[in-house]
C-alpha cells in the first residue's frame, strides 16, 4: 500500500504528540489510563497561509519539524497511515518551543 500525503488547507498545520514521560521524578510509573493528553508537539506538515482582507496570501510563521505547545482542547484528531495526528488552525498554536 502506498504511503498517503497529505496537505493541509489555509492555515491548518498537522502535528503529532510528543509523549510525555511514564514516570515521575520520584519513580512511580504512571499508568496509561490516569496520563493525561500532551499538549506538546512536533509540526509535520503545514498549510500554505491564510488570505487577509484584501485576499493577499500571508504565510504561517510556523514550518515543519517545529516544536510546539497548544491547549488541552484544540485540534481535531485524525488517523493517518495507522498514526494518531492532530489537525488544528495556527491560532490554536500557544508557541514554538526553542
Amino acid at each position: 500500500m502506498a504511503k498517503t500525503k497529505f496537505r493541509p488547507l489555509h492555515d491548518r498545520v498537522v502535528v503529532r504528540r510528543v509523549e510525555s514521560e511514564e514516570k515521575t521524578s520520584g519513580g512511580i510509573i504512571i499508568p496509561d489510563t490516569a496520563k493525561e493528553k500532551p499538549s506538546e508537539g512536533e509540526i509535520i506538515a503545514v498549510g500554505s497561509g491564510a488570505r487577509d482582507e484584501s485576499g493577499k496570501l500571508v504565510p504561517l510563521d510556523v514550518k515543519a519539524g517545529d516544536r510546539i505547545l497548544f491547549g488541552k482542547w484544540s485540534g481535531t484528531e485524525v488517523k493517518l497511515n495507522g498514526e494518531d495526528l492532530l489537525i488544528m488552525k495556527e491560532s490554536d498554536i500557544m508557541g514554538v518551543i526553542g
